[in-house]
């Protein structure tokens, strides 16, 4: 057997294609499973066909597909259209670092907080009281995002862009509800605070 050349050890001729080739190793590895020296033979050969390969590719006689130079590469699953499926998480890096994932139990003390500060802002007419209500709103959302990576800085910058845009989207949506804030007894400004709070709540529990 030592006389015979890697095509004849794997039992395939040398215009054999690639396919022929796997599947004639995998035939003898599996005939030979148990078998050590066998089994190295029929690898030794394989690799010699593949040196062989990649050499008459060099010189431009064959193209050698990538999974056959590499075959120690996980072979991708298709779809039945022959596109790969996306990854587990095919979101953008910045926004894989933005979000966060909370425990239920994560989510308690944000909820609570917000739903006092809300109901101190529906059934205190006090304008302090509002004034006041926002600022332990937006110094909560600060403690909140702090705590998960103690960047101080970056839970400032995202409470304030949540006030500027709770505020501001508050604002424009309770202009267009005036009339049905009256009959609630809502203020615009009391509408704004507490999208302002729906907005510290996902910032201080879904955001990081």
């Amino acid at each position: 057997m030592s006389d015979q050349n890697p095509y004849e050890k794997l039992g395939v001729t040398e215009d054999a294609s690639f396919d022929e080739i796997q599947d004639a190793k995998g035939r003898l590895m599996q005939q030979h499973r148990g078998e050590p020296k066998l089994i190295e033979s029929v690898e030794a050969a394989y690799d010699a066909i593949i040196m062989d390969r990649l050499r008459m590719r060099q010189e431009g006689k064959i193209k050698v597909p990538e999974r056959i130079r590499f075959p120690e590469r996980e072979k991708v699953p298709q779809t039945s259209l022959g596109f790969s499926p996306p990854s587990g998480n095919s979101s953008p890096a910045w926004l894989q670092r933005l979000l966060d994932t909370p425990t239920r139990s994560d989510l308690v003390a944000p909820t609570v907080v917000f739903l006092v500060l809300s109901g101190l802002t529906l059934f205190y007419p006090e304008a302090s009281i509002l004034t006041l209500a926002v600022a332990l709103g937006f110094g909560g959302t600060i403690y909140f995002l702090n705590r998960k990576e103690q960047q101080f800085g970056r839970a400032v910058l995202l409470t304030l862009v949540g006030l500027l845009l709770g505020v501001a989207l508050g604002t424009v949506l309770g202009g267009a509800l005036e009339s049905l804030l009256i009959d609630m007894g809502l203020t615009i400004e009391k509408f704004a605070s507490l999208v302002t709070f729906v907005l510290f709540w996902l910032i201080s529990s879904f955001l990081r």
